[in-house]
């Protein structure tokens, strides 16, 4: 098995740049609000360009928030945030336009956790406001076809790590993102339910964020700096899936942190992975 490198950038020129030099064979755009405007996708679509020259495997990141604020949470109510209800709508159309015309991905987060018992409040229940961001969710897959995936969080509106919730994604036939970070913290560190829930959910995962965690919030360490086994990890990944490392980093112009993660890999490769 080939230890792909897998790296994020901004749309900006100098991280780009910064990250081609290294021929990676994954490249994730991290966006903002910004990248949202005409002149934001202009640049973002001349990026995926540019890209494109050094590789074909590339994912579009749907912004984090928005005003700075609020998170890009699908279960937001248009009534009550219409502002945020349409940003997510507008950048979901803006983004697969890119994709569909580049063949590219974009990925879009089920939840963020951070809000949303905000967001609960408007709901009768949470099954109530899970059914929302799960509608809203089959009717994104509906728009993005094969060109859009969904990735988990440590919500409880939308993660991974529990069977029955493993399974009732499944249903929904979606193409899927797996944060190994999100699934560890979500089922408190445990390396057991997260090899059962990569298990479950391979066939349908076809890009993941590799990163590590003590498992007691979100970290976003590198490789073998917290409690995650990767060599019990790896050989569960579908193996027709990209992924990048998607570590925190104190200069975001250098992708030293997300390389290192990647050489860690590969002397794992070297001693010898767990057999399933």
């Amino acid at each position: 098995m080939q230890v792909l490198l897998g790296l994020k950038a901004s749309p900006a020129a100098e991280q780009m740049e910064e990250r081609l030099q290294y021929r990676p064979d994954v490249f994730e755009f991290y966006t903002t609000e910004e990248d949202m405007t005409s002149q934001g996708l202009k640049r973002l679509e001349e990026g995926v360009v540019r890209v494109q020259a050094v590789t074909k495997r590339i994912i579009i990141h749907q912004p984090m928030r928005y005003h700075k604020v609020n998170y890009t949470e699908l279960i937001a109510p248009e009534d009550y945030m219409p502002g945020l209800y349409r940003f997510i709508e507008e950048t979901t159309e803006n983004l697969l336009r890119i994709a569909f015309d580049h063949d590219v991905q974009i990925l879009v987060h089920g939840s963020y956790s951070r809000q949303v018992p905000e967001f609960l409040a408007q709901y009768r229940s949470l099954a109530a406001a899970r059914e929302v961001a799960m509608n809203r969710m089959d009717r994104f897959a509906r728009m993005g076809q094969d060109h859009i995936m969904f990735e988990n969080s440590i919500s409880p509106i939308f993660f991974y790590g529990d069977s029955q919730m493993d399974r009732r994604i499944m249903t929904h036939h979606w193409r899927l993102a797996f944060d190994t970070s999100h699934c560890f913290i979500h089922e408190h560190g445990s390396n057991e339910r997260l090899a059962a829930s990569l298990k479950r959910l391979a066939p349908q995962v076809v890009h993941y964020h590799l990163v590590d965690s003590m498992g007691l919030q979100h970290d976003s360490l590198p490789l073998g700096k917290g409690r995650i086994d990767w060599r019990q990890v790896m050989p569960l990944l579908n193996p027709q899936a990209s992924y990048i490392y998607e570590i925190a980093m104190d200069d975001p112009d250098d992708s030293g942190p997300q390389r290192e993660s990647a050489a860690y890999l590969r002397r794992l490769f070297k001693l010898g992975l767990k057999k399933y």
